[in-house]
């Protein structure tokens, strides 16, 4: 099982992106999908999950701005960026909580990709 993500890059501030994160592999099925985020000299922080169901939550820092969301017949879960801000700036992480064709589950993160706000 493989999660990658894609969509970072250099933005000014207040400006938007949007990541994509597509799990590959031998899977069975796809339970709660997330996003995680590490800014340079801090520990990794979850800022917005989605159920199997829809159902999401936000850190309170992000929320009214980001907008998390999932294609399940695409394996995809995306992050909508708006209004992006300077302490936005991070590498950002998609995880999924994945059963595979042998039964096992497993929390999986993907590589990264980075995101900078700055002008």
């Amino acid at each position: 099982v493989q999660l990658v993500e894609s969509g970072g890059g250099l933005v000014q501030p207040g400006g938007s992106l949007r990541l994509s994160c597509a799990a590959s592999g031998s899977i069975f099925r796809i339970y709660d999908m997330a996003w995680g985020r590490q800014a340079p000299g801090k520990q990794r922080e979850l800022v917005a999950t989605i159920s199997s169901g829809g159902s999401t939550n936000y850190v309170d820092s992000v929320k009214g701005r980001f907008t998390i969301s999932r294609d399940t017949a695409k394996n995809t879960v995306y992050l909508q960026m708006n209004s992006l801000k300077p302490e936005d700036t991070a590498v950002y992480y998609c995880n999924a909580e994945i059963t595979s064709t042998t039964r096992a589950t497993t929390s999986y993160w993907g590589q990264g990709t980075q995101v900078t706000v700055s002008s």
